[in-house]
């Protein structure tokens, strides 16, 4: 059998085999998806069926990183609500098996868009029906009833803007390779301007085009992945998180993967609109959220062109954020931020 990094195939084969599940072996293993922390693996078995294997990266780990466990209990909570998330087959925490968690799910057959190859290989009206459909499933996520699904335990129920302006601010003291007094004065600007929480509501996280799987037929979202950063928070934090991944034709905040700037996917105001009518949430405070979801993502890239002076390893082979397109993605939230009275 093959050797695979991070996993032990005759262990794991042993394992789905005590789960129960139907498959004739031997069962293969190739590492899937442009991920860079939880490792993925693609398996099969020698009639053609599959699944999906997740595992926390190799190397030391904080405590609360990488938790493929909690991710697999929000997934597994969302089994018989209207999210598309995948099925989760089981989770296997036992020495013999693994030196860490493993969880094994469904393998959901559709297309991820997640290069401008793929996106460029789109029709015009695939990608606006895809576009559509990204709104439609955040609203799905946000609709969850957290005590139903028992996850309302999941996370802190305090105010979500204080804790995430909070938590980066920090993030960017810590990785800044240089004082940016436009993002300084953006955030003061941000904790000045938060809006009241009223309501409280399952947060995915980490909401993009990367991160779903779509119909090949209809562009539908058929699968919402990577739910490792979910947490209980206002609703409003995803739609803004997913506009700041948004570039419009022009834009220069896009970095290596500017996909909304092809023909046929619809400007940010109409994706935010499908939401809003969809949930009947306030645009206001959704300016709010952008301005914030741009801010992070700033905080975000500076951390990893941080980490990758540090030590040149730790390059993404995507390629790493420049200081200018940081500086882009500060002054497009600068922008935003003055149109709404920030």
């Amino acid at each position: 059998m093959q050797e695979i990094v991070g996993i032990d195939p005759v262990a794991v084969t042993r394992w789905v085999d005590d789960l129960g599940i139907e498959f004739t072996g031997p069962l293969s293993f190739d590492r899937i998806g442009l991920g860079q922390s939880n490792l993925t693996f693609l398996v099969r078995d020698t009639e053609g069926r599959r699944w999906v294997l997740r595992r926390p990266p190799l190397g030391h780990l904080l405590a609360s990183a990488h938790d493929v466990v909690r991710e697999a209990r929000i997934m597994s909570a969302l089994a018989d609500t209207d999210v598309p998330a995948p099925r989760i087959f089981g989770v296997a925490q036992d020495p013999a098996i693994s030196d860490v968690p493993l969880v094994l799910m469904e393998f959901i057959d559709g297309q991820v868009v997640d290069t401008m190859e793929i996106a460029r290989s789109l029709t015009p009206q695939r990608r606006r029906e895809i576009a559509m459909s990204l709104p439609r499933t955040l609203a799905k996520i946000h609709a969850v009833n957290l005590d139903e699904v028992g996850l309302s335990d999941l996370a802190s129920h305090k105010p979500y803007a204080a804790r995430q302006l909070k938590r980066w601010a920090g993030q960017w003291e810590q990785s800044k390779t240089r004082e940016l007094p436009a993002l300084d004065d953006l955030t003061r600007r941000l904790v000045a301007a938060m809006p009241e929480q009223r309501e409280l509501s399952l947060v995915h996280g980490d909401f993009h085009l990367r991160n779903v799987i779509v119909s090949r037929d209809n562009g539908e979202v058929i699968g919402a992945l990577d739910w490792e950063l979910s947490t209980l928070g206002d609703p409003l934090a995803d739609m803004g998180s997913m506009l700041a991944y948004w570039p419009e034709p022009g834009e220069d905040t896009g970095g290596d993967f500017p996909a909304s700037t092809l023909e046929g996917f619809p400007n940010r105001a109409e994706v935010a609109q499908i939401y809003l009518d969809e949930t009947g949430r306030d645009p206001q405070a959704l300016k709010f959220w952008h301005t914030l979801g741009l801010w992070k993502v700033s905080i975000i890239a500076e951390g990893v062109m941080r980490r990758a002076r540090d030590n040149p390893a730790n390059k993404a082979a995507a390629g790493t954020p420049t200081v200018e397109r940081i500086d882009a993605l500060v002054h497009k939230a600068r922008e935003i931020a003055d149109a709404a009275g920030i």
